[in-house]
């Protein structure tokens, strides 16, 4: 496969077949941001955004994965464009280390996320990260260890939608020779012990008064599916995998007791000096936020046997309410469901559980279907109402939020451009900006995109919004 400037293979593109890509594309070209990218901030200047997020490839930078292996300097010189380019235009980067392309290296040598040492995917993860401060810090002021760790390491390496494709054997994935119930937690404590690493080392030498470190969880809000105590206790114990199990260790410094009574010896234990690093390291944090589901108790007895790491809730996980009726409107692609109460309700959260941090909606979106069965006519993508409407009643949520005292500092629509979307590659456009791929990537702002610029120039939120239809 050949990649561009110096880029090496990550698991993303080394596992692309064998994960069954549902169109049968592959994330060579993506949105073609590397070659596009002014074009992206001239529109992003045009919408009057203020702020960018945007990810740094680890294959790209570091080709090997090691400091041994060297720094690709047309990757360094890459994103140096880039974030000079955003702020001469007024926009503030905000930059996630990782979304999910392990250094296919990485993952021949020691199984990448996977390391049982626990030692040297940390030592590996936190150089990256002071390649990219050495390189970036003077120009950026706000950072994002990890995007969506609890939906890389369940989908990795539980269902093994994503790569590197893994779970365990009678299960239907690309390698279905591993622990569905082990190697999602194992992934996950070397995610926060990098986590930690990276965000101790920019505490020590990089940190500026203006700075700020953290990471952006994933986040599907929970309900009880009734009245019941049980259902109530099974809400709480889905929270607590869905949330806690990564948010618990970054504020707390250890696992929910609940996920620890219940995964037991699966789910690998702290040493003290790791609690007490983990512990408050962040200073603000990104919340993903799509939808919701129902939580309905499933019996804690012999007679069930998880098969799945997030089977430990014990709760599965319901789109329909007693009365039959989901938890809201469907909003095209299968899993998101309108449902903005999940999201205040993530909010109180943290702000009565979690003493009210910095928080950033980091994601919020939704995807229209766009496949061959079902082809999405570009018109019909450019007047995407269902997306503007879904927008303006997430983002009269947070006024209604921020009323109510929730620290919210900013919201990020997912996504700026069509894009690749992992395992649903090309059939799924979550952008405000259309992306048309049969004519050299060529951008058209969507009605969403057009609102969002009326909005922001308007710098106060219209009546629509606080009153949404």
């Amino acid at each position: 496969m050949k990649m561009e400037r110096g880029k090496a293979t990550g698991i993303t593109s080394a596992t692309i077949i064998r994960v069954r890509i549902l169109d049968g594309s592959n994330s060579d070209i993506g949105a073609n941001s590397y070659h596009m990218y002014k074009t992206d901030v001239r529109l992003l200047k045009e919408m009057g955004m203020d702020a960018y997020r945007f990810s740094i490839s680890w294959p790209r930078i570091l080709p090997k994965g090691t400091k041994e292996g060297g720094i690709n300097p047309d990757g360094i010189k890459y994103y140096r464009n880039l974030i000079n380019l955003l702020l001469e235009n007024g926009i503030e980067p905000y930059v996630t280390i990782f979304h999910w392309d392990v250094p296919q290296a990485l993952e021949e040598k020691y199984g990448g996320f996977l390391d049982k040492s626990h030692k040297s995917i940390v030592e590996d993860y936190t150089y990256f990260a002071k390649v990219c401060f050495d390189n970036f810090g003077d120009k950026v002021k706000n950072w994002l260890t990890f995007n969506e760790p609890q939906t890389f390491t369940s989908f990795s390496y539980g269902t093994g939608v994503f790569a590197p494709g893994r779970c365990s054997p009678g299960l239907d994935c690309a390698y279905p020779t591993g622990n569905s119930l082990v190697e999602p937690y194992t992934a996950g404590h070397n995610i926060l012990l990098a986590h930690a690493e990276a965000v101790d080392l920019y505490n020590k030498h990089y940190k500026r008064d203006d700075t700020r470190i953290g990471l952006a969880f994933d986040v599907m809000g929970r309900v009880p599916y009734g009245t019941s105590f049980l259902d109530k206790q099974a809400e709480e114990r889905s929270w607590d995998i869905n949330l806690g199990w990564f948010l618990e260790p970054v504020v707390r410094g250890d696992y929910p007791f609940s996920m620890r009574s219940l995964a037991r010896e699966r789910l690998p234990f702290f040493k003290d000096e790791q609690k007490e690093k983990l512990a408050g390291s962040y200073n603000m944090l990104g919340l993903n936020y799509y939808t919701s589901r129902f939580s309905k108790n499933i019996d804690i007895s012999p007679n069930y046997s998880p098969v799945l790491n997030t089977d430990d809730a014990y709760a599965s996980q319901e789109v329909n309410g007693p009365d039959g009726k989901p938890i809201g409107p469907p909003m095209g692609n299968p899993w998101i469901y309108m449902y903005p109460e999940g999201l205040k309700d993530l909010l109180m959260i943290m702000k009565n559980k979690y003493g009210n941090p910095p928080i950033y909606i980091t994601e919020n979106g939704i995807g229209d279907v766009d496949t061959k069965e079902t082809p999405l006519p570009m018109e019909a993508a450019l007047n995407d109402y269902k997306r503007l409407d879904y927008i303006q009643r997430h983002i009269a949520t947070l006024k209604e939020s921020i009323d109510l005292g929730s620290n919210v500092q900013g919201y990020f629509a997912w996504s700026l451009l069509d894009n690749f979307e992992w395992f649903a590659g090309f059939t799924e456009r979550y952008g405000i900006v259309y992306v048309d791929r049969n004519n050299n990537c060529t951008r058209y702002m969507k009605e969403s995109a057009k609102w969002l610029k009326e909005f922001n120039t308007a710098k106060k939120p219209s009546k629509k919004i606080l009153t949404p239809a």
